[in-house]
């Protein structure tokens, strides 16, 4: 396994990260547990989840992947093993205590204690905000139009908040996810200038499909130390190839839940996906392992979050920090790219 600094830190966490959001939806308890015992034997000791998981959310499962991990603590007590990532969710359904905004001191003390509670831990070592309050846009939506008339809470105030749960060592470090150039650096800005709690890490999306983090957070990421969590590294498996020629394969997420993983089914994204099929192919690469280690090699990368469903996936997974990328293979990605820019942003 091959590790990186968590931002400033001297914590070191695993290249490949360990994604849980399909556990208590697409996988039991059963199958966490064993994918946790063999990423942690594999050198994995960077985990994430947020209290929203599973996904798709529903009311019925907010919180199971929590509870699926804290499960695994208290029988294996290898908390200390792990570097343990969660996220408190943005404005969300009338079913996350009651909707509407959730960074404010009352649902983020809420939310915090309800994760702990879950994951049967006394702290958690990054606490994310996994998308903002204020209206801007992510999860891939493009066309920006400013609209400041709702009320969110300051990025003072929820740094505050945040410094007083480090105080209580309820959380260790705290990070972003869904951000923009815009939320990052004003984050920094203010933790700089009022000696609060820096913000370590970015997780957003970032595979061949959609490199969009290259454009502006990227030179962020490595001028600030506020490195790339990368999830949906395998655009949700298309750049698996298991998708490729209009296969559907029974129970994968895009047959079961096909409405809601609508970002990576685009005109071109076909296209882009039998070239870089071409290139793994050329070069005797596993299509999801070259798509993996180009993230993992990337400067402004500190993580890269895989999902799997099946033990094999999980193992293939891994075992992309194994492999090389050549200038050759390198060169050829990107000249994909030029053909097809971003098809899924």
């Amino acid at each position: 396994m091959n590790y990186k600094k968590l931002g400033n830190t001297d914590v070191n966490v695993s290249t490949i990260c360990l994604g849980t959001m399909t556990w208590g939806e697409q996988n039991t308890q059963n199958d966490g547990f064993e994918q946790m015992d063999y990423a942690l034997d594999q050198g994995v000791n960077f985990w994430d989840t947020a209290e929203i998981y599973s996904i798709p959310p529903k009311q019925q499962t907010f919180g199971d992947t929590e509870t699926i991990i804290g499960n695994w603590f208290e029988k294996t007590k290898k908390r200390k093993e792990v570097i343990l990532a969660s996220k408190v969710c943005g404005p969300m359904r009338e079913y996350v205590r009651g909707g509407g905004n959730q960074f404010g001191t009352k649902n983020i003390t809420e939310a915090l204690n309800g994760s702990l509670k879950r994951l049967k831990t006394d702290y958690i070592d990054l606490y994310q905000l996994h998308w903002p309050e204020r209206k801007t846009n992510f999860f891939g939506k493009l066309g920006y139009e400013h609209d400041d008339s709702n009320e969110w809470t300051k990025f003072e105030d929820i740094l505050a908040d945040l410094n007083n749960f480090i105080d209580q060592g309820k959380i260790r470090h705290v990070g972003l996810s869904n951000e923009t150039p815009w939320g990052l650096s004003k984050f920094l800005e203010i933790s700089k200038n009022k000696n609060l709690p820096r913000m370590l890490s970015v997780q957003n999306p970032y595979n061949l499909l959609n490199r969009t983090y290259e454009v502006g957070l990227a030179e962020m990421s490595v001028r600030e130390k506020a490195g790339l969590l990368a999830y949906s590294p395998l655009a949700c498996g298309y750049l698996s190839g298991k998708y490729r020629n209009n296969q559907m394969p029974k129970g994968t997420r895009i047959e079961r839940d096909g409405e809601f993983w609508t970002r990576y089914n685009k005109p071109n994204s076909d296209k882009a996906i039998d070239a870089y099929f071409k290139i793994a192919e050329k070069h005797k690469l596993n299509l999801a392992q070259m798509s993996l280690k180009f993230l993992e090699i990337q400067p402004f990368v500190t993580s890269v979050i895989i999902g799997a469903t099946t033990m094999d996936q999980l193992k293939t997974n891994i075992e992309s920090v194994n492999i090389k990328l050549t200038n050759e293979v390198i060169n050829e990605i990107n000249e994909v790219q030029k053909t097809y820019p971003n098809p899924c942003p």
